[in-house]
């Protein structure tokens, strides 16, 4: 199922190269903000923090 959504999405990036633009654009300016950036990476590892935590207090 995944690699048949990400192929119609980069389908209609290719497709749409103004989609393109405007998605690059964003992303650029979402990864630019470090609180952005912060907050991706503590969605990313906060199961392996809870994990790891969880072993401490046991």
């Amino acid at each position: 199922m995944k690699p048949i959504v990400f192929g119609a999405i980069v389908g209609l990036l290719v497709a749409y190269p103004v989609l393109l633009a405007i998605v690059l654009s964003v992303t650029v300016a979402l990864v630019s903000q470090p609180a952005v950036l912060a907050l991706a990476a503590s969605v990313l590892l906060w199961p392996r923090v809870a994990r790891r935590v969880r072993r401490w207090t046991a």
